[in-house]
């Protein structure tokens, strides 16, 4: 025990135990001290990737994350029931396509957890009101609907939203962590 010697030899009188718990809690208090100490000097651990960019390729049925470039993590993902080519209007159950912001987070949504996308935009309004439609809107990053995420397994292989972008609600708590409000988001075909 040299770490905790006893200033003074027990006596028969005194349990030898009182010099030992004197000793592990010294021990104690320097162990926490020295941890705390190093908790403050490395700072907390990563949480896990930060997204400069999400890129989503509707053929690849991916979802990317990236940072500087790199691609951090990817996941399989859901879309809309008639995913080929850009939304048009409102109930053409199409996913977007091109660049928009993800510009707010839902915790509370009817699905696990949702990031919103900023469709439509000015352009996509203009080409909707020359076709005299309504370009529709709503359109979400999001988990598994609420009450149904026993079947995530099975609903991240067909195509089941309105043109929503959907993942296993695990992935969907890595994009929720990773994605800042303001975060471009790329959809390409």
């Amino acid at each position: 025990r040299w770490w905790c010697s006893p200033k003074k030899k027990a006596n028969s009188a005194m349990m030898p135990v009182i010099p030992a718990v004197r000793c592990t809690a010294r021990w104690i208090t320097g162990f926490v001290g020295l941890v705390l100490a190093l908790v403050l000097a490395v700072g907390p651990a990563s949480a896990g990737p930060q997204a400069d960019l999400v890129l989503v390729v509707k053929s690849e049925k991916r979802l990317y994350l990236l940072q500087n470039g790199d691609v951090v993590a990817s996941f399989r993902v859901a879309f809309g029931k008639n995913p080929k080519g850009h939304k048009e209007q409102q109930g053409d159950e199409r996913t977007p396509e091109g660049r928009y912001i993800l510009d707010y987070k839902n915790p509370h949504s009817s699905y696990y957890k949702s990031i919103h996308i900023s469709y439509p935009d000015a352009e996509d309004r203009a080409r909707a009101r020359k076709k005299g439609v309504h370009p529709g809107g709503d359109i979400m990053i999001h988990g598994q609907k609420n009450g149904y995420e026993r079947w995530e397994m099975f609903a991240q292989w067909v195509n089941w939203t309105n043109g929503c972008i959907a993942l296993k609600n695990d992935e969907m708590d890595i994009v929720w962590e990773a994605v800042k409000v303001g975060t471009p988001i790329e959809i390409r075909p």
